[in-house]
């Protein structure tokens, strides 16, 4: 068996709404966004900054229902700033296919569509 790492979901043109730096790691989303695209809390994800370029990976866990909260926390908390646009993106390894679950996102961080399969 041939194992790949392969998206499985991406949130695309998220807002960072906050960062804090003082709390210990992770990326705080919206459970509504995390639901869309089956992101569980704890699941690993790569975050690309779209404003300066930067990119990371930390965890996922959830914020309020319908709050529209992408906060980043922790040390990663360094590499955004309120308002930039961010692609959140997790992988799964898989010996076949996957058809990822990939949305796109208000500014307002607000479900808008669901794209086609990358």
């Amino acid at each position: 068996m041939r194992l790949r790492s392969l998206l499985s979901s991406k949130i695309h043109g998220a807002r960072v709404t906050a960062a804090e730096l003082e709390y210990i790691g992770s990326i705080a989303i919206d459970v509504d966004l995390m639901e869309r695209v089956d992101l569980w809390p704890g699941e690993r994800v790569h975050v690309w900054n779209v404003d300066n370029g930067q990119r990371f990976e930390t965890y996922a866990i959830p914020a309020e229902r319908g709050s529209g909260i992408i906060c980043v926390n922790g040390a990663a908390a360094r590499r955004v700033e309120v308002g930039h646009k961010l692609i959140i993106a997790a992988f799964s390894m898989s010996d076949e296919p996957i058809r990822p679950r990939v949305i796109l996102v208000s500014d307002d961080n607000r479900y808008l569509q669901t794209l086609s399969e990358e």
